[in-house]
């Protein structure tokens, strides 16, 4: 359990000295995790049924913009 501490708190080191060391870069790119993904499918998903529903209050105006 100490060796992995220790592993852990070399590596966190290791980074940390790299970030200072590439001062053009100073953050590390994260992907998206899945659920943050699910999120903005949700929302682009209500964005377009609302869209749709307004669309559809309004029949003489046959176009969705």
């Amino acid at each position: 359990m100490a060796n992995q501490l220790e592993n852990l708190v070399e590596s966190i080191k290791s980074k940390v000295r790299a970030l200072k060391k590439s001062k053009n870069k100073t953050y590390i790119k994260m992907d998206k995790s899945s659920s943050v993904k699910v999120e903005i499918r949700s929302r682009k998903a209500r964005k377009l049924i609302d869209k749709t529903l307004r669309a559809a209050d309004r029949p003489r105006k046959r176009t969705i913009s």
